[in-house]
């Protein structure tokens, strides 16, 4: 049987960008360069407060002469809030496409080379009326899928095996990925300390765009104190924000999980300072 998985993702929304100032309009919000965007490359980024705080995270794929935005289905109201009023007098068009479009992913060992041989992060490509791409975080996460609502992805002779959205996740807690704000926290977390340099979803030289200064000085001043990051629990899984203590000391913070698997984000001087806990729990850093 084939190890590689295919599962709807119901809690996932879809907006779609129309407009000449389409590109423009987003490369001077967002912390990634859309101007990458094309038939065959998708893109991760943030959409960041003015302080440089997180608001958003999510995918950037295209459709003819269309952006799609893969994001958080019930925050979408939000972000479709914060896009339209930054519009201003761009020449663009904002359109909430979930009940029109769906997502999905391919995941499991092997399920990146549904693109092909020696598929790279972001690498895109059409699928039916849809659109497929690697994650762009890390080519070894698999595929995501934009199709019309009602339509399968086209999976070629690759055999699959259907899945469900929390089969996805414990996949994505196992290699480290973050879930939007189920594990990084409004208008708290920092990029650098939530791994998105590391998962391809900033780019330090596309120039100025919200947020992009703290951003900048995290990494040029070495200020990542902290790092989200995959841990296992032993025993019952802690509540989300549960403190992560190395003795006395409050260290950091569980985040999402399932099963014995959690992401957290914890102090990078307490991983030398000897046993992690969480609510009297052992806490272990797990291999990402």
């Amino acid at each position: 049987m084939s190890d590689v998985k295919l599962a709807g993702l119901p809690g996932r929304g879809v907006l779609r960008i129309d407009g000449e100032d389409r590109v423009a309009f987003l490369q001077g919000l967002v912390s990634n360069d859309v101007s990458r965007v094309g038939a065959d490359r998708a893109i991760y980024a943030a959409l960041l407060t003015p302080q440089g705080k997180f608001l958003h995270d999510f995918f950037i794929a295209a459709i003819g002469d269309s952006l799609l935005i893969d994001c958080e289905g019930d925050r979408r109201d939000d972000l479709f809030r914060r896009l339209r009023m930054y519009r201003l007098r761009s020449k663009v068009e904002l359109t909430d496409v979930t009940e029109e479009l769906t997502v999905h992913a391919a995941f499991g060992e092997g399920a990146a080379g549904l693109a092909g041989e020696n598929p790279s992060a972001g690498q895109a490509m059409p699928n039916g009326e849809g659109v497929s791409f690697v994650d762009p975080r890390l080519a070894g996460a698999g595929l995501r899928y934009i199709l019309p609502a009602g339509t399968a992805p086209e999976t070629g002779d690759l055999p699959v095996s259907a899945a469900t959205a929390d089969d996805y996740d414990r996949w994505r807690l196992s290699l480290g990925l973050p879930d939007g704000s189920r594990d990084m926290v409004v208008e708290k977390a920092i990029l650098l300390e939530s791994g998105f340099e590391a998962l391809n979803g900033v780019d330090f030289d596309k120039g100025c765009y919200m947020g992009q200064k703290l951003t900048a000085r995290t990494k040029y001043r070495g200020l990542v104190k902290k790092r989200l990051m995959p841990v296992r629990i032993t025993g019952d899984l802690p509540e989300p924000g549960t403190a992560i203590m190395a003795g006395d000391r409050d260290v950091g913070e569980i985040r999402s999980g399932r099963g014995d698997l959690a992401m957290a984000l914890v102090r990078l001087d307490a991983l030398e300072a000897g046993e992690l806990t969480a609510d009297g729990l052992k806490v272990t850093p797990a291999a990402s």
